[in-house]
């Protein structure tokens, strides 16, 4: 309701007009809203996220900014190597990247989240309209330069970073997780006992290994201790490898090599790593703008440790 198209008498008296008064600001979201001002759904506070694409080739780690996200996705690029996808929603980190270019398969990974903001270094100039295009913030440094600022102890590409602070997103204090629908609650019964497992790509490797001590899985990357640039090591809570189709896309690097394009819509097999256990699921996401679901073998909804989620996209 707005007061511009709301007519009174002429001569209404004070106590009308105040009562006009009251139940305008009533329609316009109750009390501590401006004039004029809208309250967005839950949903869509929820789904405001901050998605940082960050390099993954062992010039660009450590890496800054992977203990605060919420979410981390690693998928397969060009050469056989991999990139993640960090997700920030509950909390931002002063610094996060090194911040590399973005691929087609992360528009479709994000449609999962309600016009996230996609923080970029740039693109394939024939992808740049399609990302225009999609549902989300594209945050680049040409758009935003005072958010980026180069390393000067690394070499390009591998030298940009984002300081969130700075960036045109307000985070929300709600964790990611809930925009993807995950449970965090008790583990499902069965599970099998284990000590870690190894993800391999064609030209790089991640393993997840199991610590008692700090309840978590711990990363290491082409064989060695992935570690923040602060010093601390990466770990998660869970960890998803979701088995999925991997072909190659219309893009190419300018090197000339074919992107790979990683199907995320569908359903297909997945192993959910979690309290020292690992549990067989199927994933299935019917529509590019639905949320992935994960079922354990008796139908029911999976579960989850409480904590960062790592989502390992690995060709079946």
């Amino acid at each position: 309701m707005h007061a511009s198209r709301t007519r009174r008498p002429a001569a209404a008296a004070p106590a009308a007009l105040a009562l006009l008064l009251a139940a305008l600001a009533g329609c316009q979201g109750g009390t501590g809203t401006s004039p004029g001002a809208t309250t967005p759904p839950p949903s869509a506070a929820r789904g405001h996220v901050l998605a940082v694409k960050i390099d993954n080739v062992p010039a660009a780690r450590p890496q800054s900014g992977l203990n605060e996200a919420d979410l981390i996705y690693v998928e397969q690029v060009e050469a056989g190597l991999s990139r993640m996808m960090a997700v920030y929603s509950s909390r931002l980190p002063s610094t996060a990247g090194p911040v590399r270019s973005a691929r087609e398969t992360d528009l479709e990974l994000l449609r999962q989240f309600d016009r996230p903001t996609l923080a970029f270094s740039g693109a394939q100039s024939k992808l740049l309209p399609v990302i225009a295009a999609a549902p989300l913030n594209p945050l680049t440094p040409d758009k935003d330069p005072d958010a980026f600022f180069r390393a000067g102890d690394r070499a390009a590409p591998h030298n940009l970073y984002l300081r969130p602070g700075r960036a045109p997103h307000v985070t929300t204090g709600v964790n990611a997780a809930e925009d993807l629908g995950l449970r965090f609650a008790a583990a499902v019964p069965g599970g099998r006992p284990t000590t870690g497992r190894t993800v391999r790509y064609p030209a790089t490797s991640l393993a997840f290994a199991w610590s008692a001590g700090e309840r978590r899985w711990l990363v290491s990357m082409d064989g060695a201790p992935a570690r923040s640039a602060d010093g601390g090591r990466l770990g998660a809570a869970d960890v998803v490898v979701q088995y999925v189709t991997v072909r190659p896309s219309a893009y190419r690097d300018k090197w000339g090599s074919t992107s790979p394009y990683t199907e995320t819509v569908g359903s297909g097999d997945a192993l959910v790593l979690r309290d020292g256990k690992e549990y067989e699921a199927r994933w299935s996401r019917p529509a590019a703008g639905a949320t992935t679901a994960f079922t354990a073998p008796d139908g029911g909804r999976m579960t989850f440790a409480a904590g960062q989620v790592w989502f390992v996209l690995a060709e079946k």
